[in-house]
Parts: structure tokens; sequence; C-alpha cells
């Protein structure tokens, strides 16, 4: 696991490069659907799916963790690659904000 500038380097915009094996293979679109599906459904707000070409630059300010890169998946047999952008500085700030807001619901 490691966070990075990719094409555009900015103070803020990081990517995660990660690289995995699988105990039974997938196909890039299986493992767009399910990152989609969690973007839309129990990660909502949290994480966002993009098919759009993006940069470093493009998610500064943006309030999700995790900006998954579907362009960017990558399989080969049971290996699977995967690229999920964030702002390193806001997205763990609007995090901190949720954890505040939750404990005062106590």
């Amino acid at each position: 696991l490691d966070g990075f500038a990719m094409r555009v380097p900015t103070p803020d915009g990081s990517a995660v490069d990660l690289t995995v094996e699988l105990e039974k293979e997938a196909s890039v679109e299986e493992i767009n659907a399910a990152m989609r599906a969690a973007a839309e459904g129990p990660m909502k707000g949290i994480l966002e799916y993009t098919e759009d070409p993006i940069v470093s630059v493009d998610i500064v300010g943006n309030d999700h963790s995790s900006i998954f890169d579907a362009p960017s998946t990558m399989v080969m047999g049971k290996l699977v690659k995967v690229v999920a952008w964030y702002d390193n500085e806001w997205g763990y700030s609007v995090r901190v904000a949720d954890l505040i807001e939750k404990m005062a619901s106590f």
C-alpha cells in the first residue's frame, strides 16, 4: 500500500495503487461492479466511483475518503490492480467531523 501523487503533483491529491492476489479469478467488470455497488450502497458518502479520466488535482477538496478510478482497474489471472484517489487533508478532515458528530449523538 503506497500513497503518492501521480501525473499532476499537488500538495493534497494522492492515490493508492493496490495490487492483490484473489482466491479466484475475477474480471475487470466484476471488480468495478463490486466497487460501484459499494459506492452506491454501504459506503455511500465515503467511497466515490468514477469512470472519468482523473488526475490528482481533480480530487482536491473532495469529501470522499476514496475515489475509485474504474478505468485504472487491471486484472491478470488472480492478480488485480486498482487505483483510488484521495485528498489526504480534506477527506481526512471530513471523516474526523463525521466521528465528532457520531460521538456527540451518544
